[in-house]
Order: C-alpha cells, then sequence, then structure tokens
C-alpha cells in the first residue's frame, strides 16, 4: 500500500518533541502511537486523527473531514481528513494537535 511519506513526515517533526510517542507501520499506512495508543497516523494521502466520541459530529461537520472507514464500517470518534485540509503547517499542528496531547 502506498502511503504519504511526506506527510509521515510532517508528523513526525511535530511528535518527535514530545515524550511518549512512537511510529509504526500499520493497517497500510503509518500510525503515531501515544504510550502505546494510536492518536494520529497516515492512510493513502490523509491524516487519520483520534478525537473522542463527543467530537464527531463537530469533526465531521468540516469541510476536509469524513469518516474514518477502510473496513467498510465508519469508526465513530476517528476522522479522515483529505490532503486539503492539512495543506499548510498550521492546518497539520491543529489537528494534530486535537488528538496528540
Amino acid at each position: 500500500m502506498t502511503y504519504d511519506k511526506v506527510l509521515t513526515e510532517r508528523i513526525g517533526r511535530l511528535l518527535r518533541r514530545r515524550s511518549g510517542f512512537a511510529e509504526k507501520k500499520m493497517f497500510g499506512g503509518v500510525g503515531f502511537l501515544h504510550h502505546g495508543n494510536m492518536c494520529v497516523g497516515v492512510w493513502n494521502f490523509s491524516l487519520v486523527v483520534r478525537l473522542g466520541k463527543e467530537q464527531h459530529d463537530e469533526t465531521m461537520a468540516h469541510p476536509h473531514a469524513g469518516p474514518f472507514d477502510i473496513t467498510g464500517r465508519a469508526m465513530k470518534g476517528w476522522a479522515l481528513i483529505e490532503p486539503a485540509g492539512i495543506a499548510t503547517e498550521q492546518a497539520l499542528e491543529d489537528w494534530v494537535g486535537r488528538t496528540a496531547k
């Protein structure tokens, strides 16, 4: 599976400054884990973010956000952010900051 290695590096630069994070190949992409739990990742050319279930509706209202569904069943509390939604470093940092605390 092809995944965006540039996006992976962009995320890595944001998280390397923080303790408790690890990078791991998973689900055909790359996941970033915080103390063993995935919180953000790259799938194809999109960003995967784990958000609280209470933030799901708000996140889905974002124009570049959609459900994280790679198995035919969307995962509530997770979102897939299209490349247009993370085109700038500030936008990527904002999305990563929502999940990687």
